[in-house]
């Protein structure tokens, strides 16, 4: 043991029961109704006090010095169990304090009455002697039971309170830091030598000295010639049988700890390295004290066994640590780092992981800004924990954000996730609820389709909250039944709020249950609240369950934006239609301080109202929607077919108006709708317009009215 750098890590210190789990000896001795001994095991007669070496025929009374066998002797006249603690007188003259149990028996003719069992403390001299006791104690029924341990301090503690005191009176655990830690120490030192940290320390007396000059947690590195380092180089045991009291007060010294020279002094040290399958993942340092008997070469070739058959649970702990922290980090990858919406949606998310008796989940959300100020709000779980689920969410999150770019319908992008889930279970069986929802901006319209997910709710301006009713569905990569579309209109003001099962459901509480406590924490007033306040209500009373799966939520707060920066006109089938427009967003484009696009908007609207007009019947709706750093264009329509750039000849007088579309504007798209199509195009406002307008939009709140800001 030596010192080294410490460590933020603090773990409960391990100290053994001297009443429950110290080195003992048992004598078993069979007494009549009288209390005289009238049979005994081998050793008793070599143990107790007796004269001339013989008990039979001698009463229980003659080899204590305490008053309480008559309450034994009673107790089995009355058939039932005594218990007493006795002290004992032994052969060599002294006494010890004893465990006595009386056992009444039924044994017929036998003179047997009762079965009197003595746990006495092995004294020191004697501790350690018989080989067959240490390993009988030390390796018997040992690993029965943490097969099932992978947590590294709770293996530690199980392996140690057999090692002491069956084989050692003192020992600590050492395990390198890369197997254990976070990876915030360098595996190797400048010198070549590893990082360990010390996992317990564990002492039969309880003296807490121990702890004070050996703290758990600690993180240390061995000089490259000391004993520990060539046990972990060579992965062989290091048997020192005698420390003298000069090289531990020197150790003391060198380690600047006192309590080392009177710890370590005329000990008997043996170091067991535990070997994994590939490397030596640390060691057991095993001390005796002085007056027992020194480690020999039994005691190592014991001692091995002991390690090797630990190494097989610290690899699989190792490995475990391993995989459960690569599904975490490749979860929280996948998971969203920014969220975004238009600029009169307001959009907050918490995610909880499940409890440590949990393993990682594939719960995930998105909030995406579509074209024309709408927003995709969606959140989904994937079956199952651990790396797979990890996993198919990360491709589920990517394939939504492309279909929410293709800006495919919610119950459209639903048919193709689920298709995508049935390919990814040819392989790997897996499926997925989900539940996604557009909301449009300008005209507080939303679009919701659920996949097997919980329904969500909606939480009106005065407090009323509803979970919507949706038609059932099947769970994605299922492939039976359809998916449909729910239509609705959002009140301004109203909160939207998505979440997984886990929010709703535990082991111990039925989803309805569930379902009522979230409707109520989102009372009278709630609309007005804070989002983050409401993300944190919303999970009260999800940390008390010790086996939570992991919990996602996503809260939007759902606003059209404000009158004066939307402006719709309907404009008839007819190309006379086209000066019409252009005439229309001029006075818009003036009151919002950007005349400087009028030139390039009227081409663009006009490209867009002429290829309407073209190929479309029915009334035209014309929109324009001054965003947060953008100006869009909308031209809606009757006919779902949508426009195609065309390749065309030189000297051809047609088909060129997308190709100025996409050239003049930023960017530009469609999308089907259900009654139509929608063709749009945006163009990007400069940081020097933005500023503008946000000032402009300041000063009117303070004055209650608009003010047209000039363009720099």
């Amino acid at each position: 043991m030596t010192p080294g750098k410490r460590g933020g890590r603090k773990a409960a210190p391990v100290v053994v029961d001297m009443n429950s789990n110290s080195s003992v000896r048992t004598l078993i001795l069979g007494i009549d109704r009288s209390g005289r001994i009238v049979q005994h095991d081998r050793t008793a007669p070599k143990i107790l006090a007796c004269s001339a070496g013989n008990l039979l025929g001698v009463h229980l009374s003659d080899i204590t010095t305490s008053d309480a066998v008559s309450t034994l002797l009673d107790a089995v006249k009355s058939d039932r169990e005594g218990n007493a603690v006795l002290t004992v007188g032994l052969a060599n003259g002294g006494t010890a304090d004893a465990v006595v149990t009386a056992k009444p028996m039924q044994t017929g003719d036998s003179n047997v009455a009762a079965f009197v069992i003595l746990q006495m403390p092995v004294p020191s001299a004697e501790r350690f002697v018989d080989p067959a006791v240490i390993r009988d104690m030390l390796l018997r029924d040992t690993f029965a039971g943490i097969d099932d341990t992978l947590d590294f301090s709770d293996l530690a503690e199980k392996l140690m309170a057999r090692l002491v005191p069956a084989f050692c009176t003192s020992a600590e655990l050492l395990v390198l830091e890369r197997i254990v830690g976070d990876n915030e120490i360098p595996d190797d030192g400048p010198d070549g030598t590893a990082a360990l940290r010390r996992l317990s320390v564990v002492n039969d007396q309880q003296n807490l000295a121990w702890l004070a000059a050996f703290p758990i947690g600690e993180i240390l590195r061995y000089p490259e010639a000391s004993p520990y380092a060539r046990c972990l180089a060579s992965g062989q045991p290091v048997l020192e049988q005698a420390l003298t009291a000069d090289a531990a007060r020197k150790l003391a010294r060198v380690w600047r700890r006192k309590p080392v020279a009177s710890l370590l002094s005329d000990v008997s040290m043996l170091l067991l390295p535990i070997v994994g399958k590939d490397a030596t993942l640390g060691f057991f340092y095993c001390v005796r004290q002085a007056g027992t008997r020194r480690f020999d070469r039994y005691d190592m070739d014991m001692g091995m066994e002991f390690a090797s058959r630990a190494a097989v649970f610290f690899d699989n702990a190792g490995r475990y640590k391993r995989e459960h922290a690569t599904a975490l980090m490749l979860q929280r990858s996948m998971l969203p780092t920014g969220l975004s919406a238009p600029s009169s949606v307001e959009v907050k998310h918490r995610y909880l992981p499940g409890s440590q008796l949990v393993e990682v989940g594939g719960d995930w959300y998105e909030s995406i800004k579509l074209p024309g100020a709408r927003v995709a709000l969606v959140i989904g779980d994937v079956a199952g924990h651990g790396v797979r689920a990890a996993v198919t969410m990360g491709r589920l999150r990517t394939a939504i954000q492309t279909l929410a770019m293709l800006e495919l319908p919610p119950a459209e992008s639903l048919q193709q996730l689920d298709e995508l889930m049935q390919t990814i279970g040819a392989r790997e069986p897996h499926f997925a609820t989900c539940a996604y929802a557009v909301y449009d901006a300008v005209t507080g319209e939303c679009e919701l389709a659920v996949a097997g997910h919980l329904p969500p709710l909606v939480v009106h301006p005065d407090g009323r909250s509803e979970l919507l009713e949706v038609v059932p569905s099947p769970p994605l990569g299922v492939g039976e039944g359809t998916i449909e579309t729910k239509r609705f209109t959002v009140e301004d003001g109203s909160l939207f709020v998505l979440y997984t099962d886990g929010l709703v459901e535990s082991r111990d509480r039925d989803i309805t249950e569930g379902l009522d406590r979230l409707q109520s924490a989102f009372g009278p007033g709630s609309p007005e609240a804070d989002l983050e306040d409401l993300c944190k209500t919303s999970l009260d009373g999800v940390y008390s369950d010790a086996q939570r799966d992991d919990i996602a939520v996503l809260i939007a707060k759902l606003r059209r934006i404000p009158e004066e920066n939307r402006h719709s006109w309907t404009l008839e089938p007819e190309f006379s239609s086209v000066r019409m427009a252009r005439s229309m967003i001029r006075d818009p484009l003036k009151r919002w301080g950007l005349e400087d696009l009028i030139p390039v908007t009227e081409l663009l609207v006009s490209e867009l109202v002429t290829n309407a007009i073209k190929y479309a019947k029915g009334e035209i709706l014309l929109r324009l929607i001054l965003e947060s750093g953008s100006l869009a264009c909308e031209v809606h329509d009757s006919s779902p077919a949508l426009p195609r750039v065309l390749q065309v000849d030189r000297d051809a007088e047609n088909g060129r108006g997308l190709h100025v579309v996409s050239q003049l504007a930023t960017r530009w798209g469609a999308r089907r709708t259900h009654t139509g199509k929608v063709v749009w195009c945006e163009q990007k406002l400069s940081a020097t317009v933005i500023a503008a307008l946000s000032a402009a939009d300041e000063i009117a709140a303070e004055i209650d009215e608009p003010i047209p800001v000039p363009v720099p």
